[in-house]
C-alpha cells in the first residue's frame, strides 16, 4: 500500500512554483555574496555597479549643464536683446514713437523700445577697446529687468537727463574707471567734411555699473539716453530699429505677423530665432552628440554585466544541475541569475540617479572647491559667456536616461540566465 502511495507520487508531474518565489530571490542574493574563492565574480559584479553608476551620473549631469549653459544662455541674449526686431525699409526710420505705440497694442507685447546701436571704440587713462553703444530712453533701460535688475553702482533715475552713460562690470575694469569718472567715445560716424567723414569724439561720466552674469555683454555693451544717441551719432530724429518684447518668445512667428499686420508692409522684421538660428543649432547638435558618446559608458557597463553573469552560470553549474535534478524549472533557474544581474543594473542605476541629483544640485560649490584644489580656473567666463556654471535638469531627459540605463541592465542579464537554464545536468554532474 505505501509502495503504492510512493508510485503514486513519482508519477505526478513536477509543478512550476510561483515566478520570483521566495527562494529565488534567496539564491540570487546568495550568489552575490560570493565566497573568497569566487572573489573575482564578486570583483566584477562591483566594477559593472560602479560602471552604470557612473554612466548614469555622468549622463544626467553633462546633460543637466548643457540644459542649464542653454537656457542661460537664452535668458541672457533675450533678456538684452528684442524678440522681434522692427526696421524701417529704404529710408530713416522716422516718427518711431507713433510706430512703438501700434506695435504695443499687439495682444502679446510687453514693450517696443526704439533704439540706436553703434560700434565704438572707448578710451581712459589706462586702457582703449571696443564697445557697442545701445541708445535707449530711461523707460526703456529700466523695462530690461536684466540691466535695471543688476546696477552694481550709481543709478539709472534720470538717465535721459543725465547725460552720462551706463556700462558693464567688465569693461569698467578693463578701462580703470568707477562711477563718476569720465571716458571718451569714437565714432567713425561722425560729421561730412570737404575732406571725408570726420570721426566724432565726445567724453562721457559714467552714471551707473552694472553687471548681467555674461562675459560678452558686461564687457561690451555701453547704454546711452536716446536722445544723446542721436547726436553721437547724426541721427537727428531718427533711429535705428524697434526692439520688441513679447510674453512667449518660443511662439515669436505668431507676434510677428500680428504686428506686421498692426504697422503694414512698409516696415521689414526679424526674430531672434532667425538671427541665433545657427548658434542654437550648434549647440543641439553638441548636446546630441555628448548625449550619445556618454551613453556608451553605460553601454559598456552593461557589458561587464553579461561577462560576469556568464562567468557566474559556468562556476556554477553543478548548483545548476542539483537545483534542477530537485525539481526546479528552467524558468526558475532563469529567473535566479535575471534576478542577480538585474540586481547590479538597477541598484547602479539608481545610485547613479542620487549621485546626479546630489552633484547638479551642489554643481556650484563643487566647481569652487575643485578650482580651489587645482588652483584653476575651471569655467573662464570670457570662453563660457556666463559667470556662473549653471545645472537644470529635465525631469523627462532625466526619467529616459534612467530608463535607458535599467533596460540595458536587465536586457544585459537574459541571454546568461538563457543559457543557465539550458544547461543539462547530467552533463553538469558527469565530472563531479
Amino acid at each position: 500500500m505505501a509502495a503504492g502511495h510512493s508510485a503514486n507520487a513519482l508519477d505526478k508531474p513536477i509543478t512550476d512554483t510561483m515566478p520570483f518565489a521566495p527562494f529565488e530571490w534567496m539564491l540570487a542574493l546568495r550568489y552575490l555574496r560570493a565566497r573568497r574563492k569566487e572573489g573575482f565574480i564578486s570583483v566584477i559584479a562591483g566594477f559593472s555597479f560602479v560602471g552604470i553608476m557612473l554612466g548614469v551620473a555622468t549622463l544626467i549631469i553633462v546633460m543637466a549643464v548643457m540644459n542649464g549653459f542653454r537656457a542661460d544662455l537664452f535668458s541672457k541674449i533675450l533678456g538684452l536683446n528684442g524678440h522681434v526686431v522692427v526696421l524701417k525699409i529704404g529710408e530713416p526710420f522716422k516718427g518711431y514713437e507713433d510706430v512703438a505705440k501700434q506695435i504695443e497694442k499687439v495682444a502679446g507685447v510687453q514693450h517696443a523700445l526704439p533704439l540706436i546701436e553703434g560700434q565704438v571704440m572707448v578710451s581712459s587713462r589706462v586702457q582703449a577697446t571696443g564697445g557697442l553703444v545701445r541708445g535707449m530712453s530711461e523707460s526703456g533701460i529700466k523695462s530690461l529687468k536684466l540691466v535695471s535688475g543688476n546696477v552694481q553702482f550709481g543709478t539709472l533715475d534720470g538717465f535721459d537727463t543725465s547725460r552720462g552713460i551706463a556700462v558693464g562690470t567688465r569693461l569698467a575694469n578693463a578701462l580703470g574707471v568707477s562711477l563718476d569718472d569720465t571716458i571718451t567715445l569714437v565714432s567713425p560716424r561722425g560729421a561730412t567734411t570737404p575732406f571725408g567723414t570726420a570721426p566724432r569724439t565726445k567724453a562721457y561720466q559714467v552714471k551707473a555699473v552694472f553687471e548681467m552674469g555674461m562675459s560678452e555683454y558686461d564687457r561690451t555693451v555701453i547704454f546711452m539716453p536716446l536722445g544723446e544717441a542721436q547726436k553721437f551719432f547724426s541721427k537727428r530724429d531718427a533711429v535705428d530699429f524697434i526692439e520688441v518684447m513679447v510674453d512667449d518668445p518660443e511662439r515669436v512667428a505668431a507676434y510677428q505677423a500680428d504686428i506686421m499686420g498692426e504697422i503694414g508692409r512698409t516696415y521689414q522684421t526679424t526674430d531672434w530665432q532667425q538671427r541665433n538660428q545657427t548658434f542654437f543649432r550648434v549647440l543641439e547638435i553638441e548636446r546630441l552628440v555628448m548625449f550619445i558618446i556618454l551613453s556608451l559608458i553605460i553601454l559598456v557597463a552593461a557589458l561587464n554585466i553579461i561577462s560576469g553573469m556568464m562567468m557566474l552560470v559556468k562556476d556554477k553549474g553543478r548548483d545548476i544541475a542539483i537545483l534542477r535534478t530537485m525539481g526546479a524549472s528552467r524558468g526558475s533557474v532563469m529567473r535566479v541569475f535575471l534576478i542577480t544581474g538585474a540586481a547590479i543594473g538597477v541598484i547602479g542605476t539608481l545610485a547613479g540617479f542620487l549621485l546626479g541629483v546630489v552633484f547638479c544640485w551642489n554643481i556650484d560649490a563643487i566647481k569652487t572647491f575643485v578650482a580651489w584644489l587645482t588652483n584653476t580656473q575651471l569655467f573662464d567666463p570670457s570662453i563660457y559667456y556666463l559667470t556662473k556654471l549653471p545645472a537644470e535638469m529635465d525631469p523627462n531627459e532625466t526619467a529616459m536616461i534612467v530608463a535607458m540605463g535599467l533596460g540595458l541592465s536587465i536586457l544585459a542579464t537574459i541571454y546568461p540566465s538563457w543559457r543557465a537554464s539550458t544547461l543539462d545536468p547530467v552533463e553538469a554532474l558527469r565530472y563531479e
